[in-house]
């Protein structure tokens, strides 16, 4: 097999090791209370965004007592830009210009024979599956949000499908609950209603189930594809050979007619059901809150291959900043650029900053603008900005060039004293709510493009963080291993805003004892058939929180 030219997971570790931008830890971590804590504190302890590093753990264990030879990587591919560029092999300045020419020059992947892919060293199917360890229990997926989730779930996880009649491919991060030794969760977003969505409801309509591969951890280029919202129909692997210069290698999986990337460390193959939904959640969601339970799909695993010594890749994702935001803001803000420049002409932009902290990319959007220009091309570029995607962009706001997007002072400063709101602001309604907690009827009502009190008027998931004891007990850690001095940023811990009961109380502390296969095989006991209600529906409702 020809060696590809382009980075895999553990090239670019090597990689990071050389510019001193991964941090490995030899003592023993548990996954399931400690190993994403941990990590968190770069993110919610005050430290500059250059000083945040890639985490490789190598002694990893769980709350079942079991130790773990796979090691886990959190931050690999996004803890700061300059290790996503490292992934692509630039600077991270050079990042843009990547993107552009991947998006207008794909390349197609080359397909590989099974015994030339790494992915394929190691294959467990059929009965191989229930010896101990060869299943989902000898993968070391973490607890991302200790004291909340109720069982681990793979974040940096790809689900690879194909249209059932067209063939298309379509390669998306969907998170996925380990249920039990062989069944995950997965939610669909259905918020876009395309992409895997799609491909299930056309399998649903045949009476079929879905075939697909859950991709746990790939080539750095292949996860940054994943990670952003390309348009039907585009191949996430044909951008991703566009972003490295070659072609992805790809295989096909062991049990299912799919195609994968031969160079990932771990596929979990299997089947999507479509004839039943179960509960699914909660889980520490990006835009800041606990996503609720909701029912959802059910995956069933028929296989796991892998690469003789593989990396678990896991990513660090709810409230922001994150990895999750880092990998989508790196290239999303070129996105946006390129909509407004080449697309909408408006030559008058210099730059679109998506408000990462807290926000998460989408509520807070600041255009910058050259310096004198008319008033009607600020609104058509505020226009522009509000119509790429009816969920971005809650607060839109245009500044001048002498204003700095990253300075939120200098911003509201703008705000205060070069705008009369009633000359200078619009609302705009028929916006999508979006990546937001979800409410009973809001649907239906949609959302605006808005100013409003942002005070807690109603009962809400909890913030997703780990719980307070877990922080602070990662901070003991993090302070044994010499880590940087921390000054913690509020919130740095989760705490429940009144939508928690004890039915998730108990989940949550079973998850943090190994014990989630109870709440998986709980689950199952309440699947509904799914011409009775549609994904994403909530489990709970308003009078279950009082």
């Amino acid at each position: 097999m020809a060696y590809p030219n382009y980075p895999d997971m553990r090239d670019h570790l090597e990689e990071l090791r050389e510019r001193d931008l991964l941090v490995t830890v030899d003592r023993e971590i548990n996954k399931d209370t400690e190993l994403h804590p941990l990590v968190r504190w770069q993110f919610r302890g005050g430290l500059p965004e250059v000083d945040r590093k890639a985490f490789l753990f190598t002694n990893v264990t769980d709350s079942n007592g079991r130790a773990f030879d796979t090691p886990v990587t959190v931050g690999a591919l996004a803890g700061n830009p300059e290790i996503y560029g490292t992934g692509l092999g630039v600077d991270p300045s050079e990042v843009n210009q990547k993107w552009d020419n991947a998006l207008d020059n794909p390349i197609e992947p080359t397909e590989v024979s099974s015994s030339e892919a790494p992915v394929h060293d190691v294959v467990h199917t059929g009965s191989d599956l229930d010896e101990d360890g060869n299943a989902l229990e000898g993968i070391p997926i973490p607890i991302s949000t200790p004291g909340f989730d109720n069982a681990p779930y793979t974040t940096m996880s790809a689900f690879v499908t194909h249209h059932p009649e067209t063939g298309n491919r379509n390669v998306g991060i969907y998170r996925a609950q380990v249920k039990g030794r062989k069944r995950t969760g997965m939610n669909p977003s259905i918020e876009w209603g395309k992409g895997i969505y799609e491909h299930w409801k056309v399998a649903k309509d045949r009476g079929e189930p879905l075939p697909a591969a859950l991709v746990v951890s790939a080539p750095p280029a292949v996860a940054y594809t994943s990670a952003q919202s390309l348009a039907f129909g585009v191949d996430e692997l044909a951008v991703s050979g566009g972003l490295v210069g070659d072609p992805i290698q790809e295989v096909e999986g062991q049990t299912v007619p799919v195609m994968v990337p031969a160079d990932a460390d771990i596929v979990i193959e299997g089947e999507i059901r479509t004839d039943v939904l179960e509960p699914e959640a909660p889980f520490g969601e990006s835009h800041g809150f606990i996503n609720n339970k909701e029912y959802n799909m059910v995956f069933d695993v028929t296989g796991i291959t892998k690469r003789s010594n593989p990396v678990m890749t896991s990513i660090i994702s709810q409230v922001t900043p994150s990895e999750s935001s880092v990998i989508k803001k790196v290239a999303l803000e070129p996105l946006f650029y390129k909509h407004l420049t080449e697309d909408c002409k408006l030559n008058c932009v210099t730059s679109v900053t998506l408000h990462e902290p807290l926000t998460n990319l989408r509520k807070l959007i600041i255009v910058q603008v050259e310096q004198g220009t008319k008033r009607s091309a600020v609104w058509r570029t505020l226009t522009a900005v509000a119509s790429f995607r009816a969920s971005h962009g809650k607060f839109v706001v245009a500044v001048d060039e002498d204003i700095d997007p990253d300075n939120l002072d200098a911003v509201f400063w703008a705000m205060g004293y070069r705008s009369k709101p009633h000359e200078d602001t619009e609302i705009i309604e028929g916006r999508s709510v979006g990546h937001a907690p979800r409410h009973e009827g809001e649907d239906e009502s949609g959302d605006s493009a808005i100013l409003w009190d942002a005070t807690l008027k109603r009962k809400m998931p909890p913030i997703s963080l780990p719980k307070k004891e877990y922080m602070e007990n990662a901070r003991e850690i993090w302070e044994e291993l010499g880590l940087p001095e921390l000054d913690p940023e509020m919130p740095w811990y989760g705490y429940s805003l009144g939508e928690w009961n004890d039915q998730l109380v108990e989940e949550a502390e079973r998850a943090v004892e190994g014990r989630y296969f109870e709440t998986g095989e709980e689950l199952k006991n309440r699947q509904v058939l799914t011409d009775e209600i549609e994904p994403n529906t909530p489990v709970f409702s308003e009078e279950d929180f009082k």
